[in-house]
């Protein structure tokens, strides 16, 4: 439990609302990330349904359409946010970066929002995906450093729940939106949305103190790091310690199958994930199509509806998550997770009926494969989504922590990236029933690869992750 690392008295803190503070301050990054995932694919409806000049999604850039760029440019974007502020964050420290990424969020929203033609908006969602990104490991690893052990997943997990929270506020905003609003103006308001709950945290993150384990371990700075307990009511045990230096290279040497299983799991996950995700609202319309004589709105609105019911579904999912991961712990809530979406994908991919790559109806009623879908939603969410974030921000030393962490989540917002980027053309050539069939492929491949996962609840930080501690007299500064 922690009683031979300096850190023993915040280990043992019981659950308190510095704790929760914390968990607001970082968990607001997350409630745009999934309300801008959700919110882009409804702007993409707009798009598709109404002739906005400068925002024809018939465009080819590349060879591609333009939908595709539009769709995806956050995520490519999100994986240089995800490595550059992993790195910072271990070279000068959470908290001289911390806010930084909050502010590049806010500002990508807002110009996105006023985008005059689709290569602006390419553009300006490419600079919010840096901020999107970069909030990963920072706020994962601040909120792991500070929690105690027994609550650790829950908080850690209770962060990334936020992404639940910003995906129904996407629905409720598209939908009110598509209601009230001319088409024109609608998808600025959408996108335009996003950048409020970053812009509510920016000051509490700077006036957040470093980690004390950063402080201590890192820097040997035993008065900054008495200064980061004191957020929490408690004090360090002891001062004179701190963690065995390692370069870069011993540590990828020392953790690089660690890294292959967090990398590749995430990597793995966010395939199914955010192809499904961005493009949800085509694949509830082939599972439960929409009446052509319906007028447009009502056909738009519908489909924003649809769009979102397997994100309310996966909405519980996340916070079963939070209330069992310390009780399951990381491994197994992340391979059931895997294995039921590899079920659920089979299911509903054999149910279907086709004609050519055209689903025309399902063996079982059409609202019963729907509620097969979405019961996908709530198995990632109470599953790898979920354990993908939270397990990198446990079982790497402090001084690569986020490092570690940027690395995996890059590597998921790669695999995010390539469905996002090609999934129009996968519709087209193989349909839903064919990526059905791929990602339960891909589930199958993550629950295999998560037999290699070491547990890590009711384990301290340093036992987790292995940090090598040594007695040293440090200098207080």
């Amino acid at each position: 439990m922690g009683n031979g690392t300096p850190f023993a008295s915040m280990d043992s803190k019981p659950l308190s609302m510095s704790h929760l503070k914390i968990w607001f301050t970082a968990g607001m990054g997350f409630f745009t990330d999934a309300y801008d995932l959700l919110i882009i694919g409804f702007a993409l409806l707009i798009f598709g349904a109404y002739s906005i000049p400068g925002f024809s999604m018939g465009t080819s850039i590349l060879g591609q359409s333009a939908a595709a760029f539009v769709g995806s440019s956050a995520i490519f974007a999100a994986i240089f946010g995800q490595l550059i502020f992993g790195y910072l964050g271990d070279r000068v420290g959470r908290k001289r970066v911390y806010g930084i990424e909050a502010s590049i969020l806010v500002v990508g929203a807002l110009l996105s929002a006023v985008a005059t033609n689709v290569y602006l908006l390419i553009l300006f969602r490419f600079i919010e995906g840096i901020g999107i990104g970069g909030d990963y490991p920072i706020s994962a690893t601040i909120m792991s450093e500070y929690a105690n052990v027994k609550n650790r997943g829950r908080l850690v997990s209770l962060i990334f729940s936020n992404q639940g929270i910003g995906s129904v506020a996407a629905v409720a905003v598209g939908l009110a939106s598509v209601a009230f609003l001319p088409p024109t103006l609608a998808w600025r308001v959408m996108l335009g949305a996003g950048a409020i709950p970053a812009a509510m945290v920016i000051y509490l993150r700077r006036k957040l103190p470093e980690t004390p384990r950063y402080s201590l371990l890192v820097k040997g700075n035993a008065a900054e790091a008495e200064r980061g307990a004191r957020v929490l009511g408690t004090d360090i045990t002891y001062t004179q310690v701190t963690a065995k230096a390692s370069s870069l290279s011993k540590f990828f040497r020392r953790y690089w199958k660690t890294l292959v299983v967090t990398a590749g799991s995430w990597f793995l996950l966010d395939m199914a994930f955010y192809g499904t995700g961005v493009y949800s609202g085509p694949i509830v319309s082939a599972i439960l199509p929409i009446s052509s004589s319906l007028p447009t709105q009502a056909q738009l609105f519908t489909k924003v509806f649809e769009a979102g019911i397997p994100y309310f579904v996966g909405f519980f999912g996340y916070f079963t998550a939070v209330g069992l991961m310390d009780r399951l712990g990381r491994k197994i809530t992340q391979l059931q997770g895997f294995a039921m979406m590899a079920v659920l994908y089979v299911a509903v991919a054999g149910l279907a009926i086709t004609k050519g790559t055209s689903i025309t109806g399902f063996a079982i009623p059409a609202i019963g494969a729907l509620a097969l879908y979405s019961m996908s939603f709530f198995f990632i969410d109470f599953g790898p989504n979920t354990t993908t974030f939270v397990i990198p921000a446990e079982v790497y030393p402090t001084a690569r922590r986020t490092t570690g962490h940027g690395i995996s989540a890059a590597a998921g917002k790669t695999g995010a990236a390539i469905t996002t980027f090609f999934f129009p053309a996968l519709l087209v050539s193989i349909g839903v029933q064919g990526i059905l069939e791929m990602l339960a492929v891909v589930s199958v491949v993550g629950a295999l690869l998560t037999l290699g996962l070491k547990e890590s609840k009711n384990q301290s930080l340093e036992e987790a992750s292995r940090e090598e501690l040594v007695s040293v007299p440090v200098v207080e500064k």
